[in-house]
Parts: C-alpha cells; structure tokens; sequence
C-alpha cells in the first residue's frame, strides 16, 4: 500500500505552541504509512524549518504579506497537491484553516482543522470567517474540552468536532541532562529559579508576570527569573522590567530553538495568562520536572488539578500567586513533591504518542473512506 501524504498548512513556522507540535509529532509519525508536507506563509517566523526537515517533513514557503495574500494563494496550494498527489490537508487556527477549505471545496481533498484557541479570542473578522466556512471540511479537533465548547457554542457546526488533546514527548523533554543556564546569566547553583516560555503576546499578560516576580523577589532575595521569548509586546514588557528594577533578577532570552536546557535549568514554571487553549509550553516544562504555579486560564485547569499536580489560581486572582509561589520557595520537599508530580501527570496522560495515534487513524480512516 503506498504511503497516506498529509499536507500541514499553517500561517508561520516561528515556536508558538501550535507551531511546535509539528516537529514534535513528526518524530513520532510512522513514515512508512505516511508522508508529510508542510506549508507556511510567513518568511521571518522560520524557526521550526529546520526541525521539520532533519524529522523527514517537506517544508515549503509561499510568501504571504497579510491574510489576504494568504488566502490568495489557494491556487498555488492546489497546484501543489495536485504535483505532490496530496491525499489529505491538516490546517492549524483560521486562518490556515479557511484556505484549506477553500482548497477543499475547489478539489474535494479532505481537510482536518485543529483549533488551539477559544472563538471567543478571535477578532470579530476572524471568528465571522470561520462561522461561515467551519462546515467546508471533514473534522475539527479542539486542544482542550474548553476550545471544543467554544467551537459548539459559537459555531454550531454541521460536522464533526472532537477533543484531541495537545500532548508532550516525554522520552524527549525528560530531565537530567546539564545545563549551563544558571551559568551563562550568572545565577546561582543554590537560588531558586523561575520561568516561563512565551509568545510576548497580551494573553500571556507578562506585565504581571513581572508584577509577581517582583513581589517574590522582594521577599527572596535568592530568587532570579528567566523569560525565553520574544513578541509583539516587548517594548512594552522590557519598559515595566526597568521600571520595577528587575535587571538584576529577571533575564530575557530571546526566541531559542532548543528550550530543554531552560527547563533544565528552571524549578519553578509560572503563568499569569488570561486566556490559553492548551499551553505546550507548560507541558514541555511538567515533563522537565518543573514545578507549576499558574492561572486557571483554558486548558490550564484541564491539566492542573489544583494541589495535586501543581497551583492554580484563578485568572482574576494572578496577584495571589506570589504567596503560592513563596510556600515552594521556603519548603524544598514541596517543590520537589510537585515537580515529580509535574511529570507524572503529562506522562500518565498527555502523552503525545497518544495524540499521533489518534491522528493516524484519523487520516486513514478519512482517506479511506
């Protein structure tokens, strides 16, 4: 039987969370049943290129200036099936997902849609567009039960919408191998380390992030944080970091292909998001071993349950989290219980094995039918 060729669109290819599953699931993927091809529009955001080519994937570039340029090149996508003798087309967000249907209805290949984000979020051009065109395609998955509610809610789709949770690779993001972060920013063997990893978007609310950090810090004074990204807002986030007189305590990293060695290095993963569909970011660090202090934000409190596997709180109440934060800095066989405990939730039950196996028989079952 010849291979099942599966075209991923999405917009960019730079480490967002939705971007990051690509490789990852990639690496998993039987690529003797299936072949992979990659579609995306924006030339800056390429991070992930090279992850997607040395896992075997195809990657190809069409350059788009904005989303209508996007959606114009429906025709080059077709053009591209049809010499690459596309069987299936998986999009991830809209606006990925309202080209593949173009494509869809224009040449009849299955399209599966994966929305990583609540409708509610979406600006009110985006979410009109995806009511309108959600039912020209075959399945839709959610991130989380949250997003899945939100696309019945909001859309009242004609077909099919299932929950397939976003999974972690955990023979991949597992600790123990060193790290020369603490090193490199001059922190401590002995401090407490705390983290996050984001997109400098509005609903990772990273000014409060900061907010936090400087009240934990004000009362620990062994305590440093470390933010690895970049983004949209960073005038904005670097402005209330010297205002709060941070620079000795919090470092920026900048955008990083390889996050292992930050999570490594980090005790402590701590979100103040007010919005999230399910964070990959937050399962990568869980596998790491790192401790959980966040906002019940999405699917954050599908995963968290409170007490148990880390902290939540509520996305109204992120000012309470330094005194959550504060009870893992004083006690080290808490912050020890709740890093194993970190771990042992996504390997027991976000696995990404078990993510690539339900798409796998999605795709066959699709194309076979």
């Amino acid at each position: 039987m010849s291979k099942i060729k599966v075209l991923h669109i999405i917009k960019s290819l730079g480490r967002g969370g939705a971007e990051t599953l690509l490789p990852e699931t990639l690496k998993i993927h039987s690529q003797s049943e299936f072949e992979f091809f990659y579609i995306y529009f924006l030339p800056w955001k390429d991070q992930l290129v090279d992850d997607i080519e040395k896992a075997g994937g195809k990657v190809i570039c069409l350059d788009a200036k904005n989303n209508i340029e996007l959606i114009l090149k429906y025709r080059e996508i077709i053009d591209f099936c049809k010499v690459n003798k596309i069987d299936l087309i998986h999009c991830h967000l809209p606006w990925a997902g309202f080209v593949g249907r173009i494509v869809h209805f224009k040449t009849k290949i299955p399209v599966l849609y994966t929305e990583h984000n609540m409708q509610e979020r979406y600006h009110l051009a985006t979410k009109l567009l995806n009511k309108i065109s959600f039912n020209f395609q075959n399945i839709a998955f959610g991130v989380s039960q949250e997003v899945t509610k939100s696309i019945i809610e909001n859309i009242k789709p004609n077909i099919k919408v299932e929950t397939l949770l976003n999974g972690v690779n955990t023979n991949h993001y597992k600790p123990g191998n060193e790290s020369n972060i603490r090193q490199e920013l001059g922190i401590p063997e002995n401090a407490i380390l705390i983290g996050n990893v984001a997109v400098f978007r509005f609903q990772k609310r990273l000014v409060e992030w900061l907010r936090v950090m400087s009240d934990i810090v004000k009362a620990n004074p062994n305590v440093f944080g470390v933010i690895v990204g970049a983004g949209p807002l960073e005038n904005e986030i670097r402005a209330e970091w010297e205002k709060l007189g941070l620079q000795e305590n919090v470092f920026f990293t900048g955008l990083q292909t390889n996050v292992k060695p930050y999570f490594e290095a980090m005790d402590v993963f701590m979100m103040t998001s007010s919005f999230e569909g399910l964070p990959i970011a937050m399962l990568e660090a869980m596998s790491m071993e790192c401790a959980i202090v966040a906002t019940s934000a999405g699917g954050i409190k599908e995963v968290i349950r409170n007490n148990e596997d880390g902290i939540i709180v509520d996305v109204a109440n992120w000012k309470s989290i330094p005194e959550h934060v504060n009870i893992l800095i004083n006690d080290h066989g808490i912050l020890t219980n709740f890093k194993k405990a970190a771990r042992l939730r996504v390997v027991n039950s976000f696995s990404l094995r078990n993510m690539v196996d339900e798409l796998e028989k999605n795709y066959s079952e699709i194309v076979i039918n």
